[in-house]
């Protein structure tokens, strides 16, 4: 682990010229007393590094010098194939290996492209942590530790050891054969047999975890995107969910899909609003979505529904009266 951080240093101090102890350990997330440490031994491993002092000093190479790469470890090469964006990384547990290769891929290009690369990078933002109406968009987090051990036995190919907490039960050990690992919107899920039963696990409710030596029971490929698909249609069709006919203004069309599991069938009014027949994950499910919708939907069927809106509008409206 420490001769990657020492590659990276010599690679951030490369790319940026001089920078202070302070930014060092920013971008390397550890203490200034180990990069001071880290700067020593790289003096003492003959790597013409010095120090600038004054107000605006900090480490430096000497100009000319250039790293003899070893190349990229394996976390740093999954990092870059899984890492369309950063968030990808960040949820199976990769987000510093991801940094330390792209140091080295940017350190790999000739000099003539490197500016040229850093400009673009520049100019280019996946993801932000906001969107246009600055609501927050906030990743589970899931400890380094424990993704680390599921990751390791998904790849490998052996069972797994997880301390689950599923909802509204008493966590419990669960041994399950891994099949993979997939990302939506930011939230992690493993995807495991049990006993011959498919199961999705939330990253997020794995306490702990134990890679086992015994070999897992699975096929030795897998189409993971089809694995994915049929355990949603699975997911959605299942349960207490219901159907309900709505209409909706077309522009608040995306925030009723938003809230829905599935849409059955959709029209056109002759007034342009748009007749849809979607399901949810139950009765309360409904009511929230459409209630959320105000007086841009309206819900057809079923009647219980509609009672129910009726009946929360008209509490709303006895709340608020004007007293004489």
């Amino acid at each position: 682990m420490r001769a990657d951080r020492l590659v990276s240093l010599v690679l951030l101090l490369r790319q940026h010229g001089r920078l202070s102890a302070v930014t060092l350990a920013r971008e390397l997330e550890v203490s200034t007393r180990t990069v001071l440490r880290d700067i020593e031994a790289l003096s003492a491993a003959g790597v013409p590094v010095y120090a600038e002092r004054g107000r605006h000093g900090g480490f430096a190479l000497l100009p000319g010098f250039r790293t003899e790469l070893t190349g990229l470890n394996h976390d740093e090469a999954l990092a870059l194939l899984i890492a369309g964006s950063r968030r990808g990384a960040q949820a199976f547990g990769l987000g510093s290996a991801l940094a330390s290769a792209m140091l080295k891929v940017v350190d790999a290009l000739p000099d003539s492209y490197r500016d040229t690369a850093a400009g673009a990078a520049e100019r280019l933002l996946i993801d932000p942590e906001t969107d246009l109406l600055s609501r927050r968009l906030v990743a589970e987090e899931v400890p380094d530790t424990v993704v680390a051990e599921v990751r390791r036995a998904v790849l490998a190919g052996h069972k797994l050891r997880i301390h689950y907490a599923a909802v509204d039960q008493t966590p419990k050990w669960r041994t399950v054969d891994p099949i993979g690992l997939v990302t939506v919107r930011d939230q992690g899920y493993l995807l495991a047999t049990r006993s011959g039963a498919d199961r999705t696990y939330r990253l997020s409710r794995v306490l702990a975890a134990e890679e086992l030596a015994e070999p897992a029971q699975r096929p030795a490929r897998v189409d993971l995107d089809r694995a994915w698909q049929e355990r949603s249609t699975r997911f959605r069709t299942g349960g207490d969910q219901v159907a309900v006919l709505v209409r909706v203004n077309p522009a608040r069309r995306e925030d009723l899909l938003g809230t829905a599991l599935a849409v059955r069938a959709e029209e056109v009014d002759a007034d342009g609003w748009l007749r849809l027949e979607v399901t949810f994950q139950d009765p309360r499910h409904a009511e929230w979505a459409l209630w959320q919708l105000s007086t841009n939907a309206e819900a057809l069927a079923p009647q219980w529904l509609r009672t129910s809106l009726r009946n929360r509008a008209a509490a709303v409206v006895t709340r608020y009266e004007v007293s004489s």
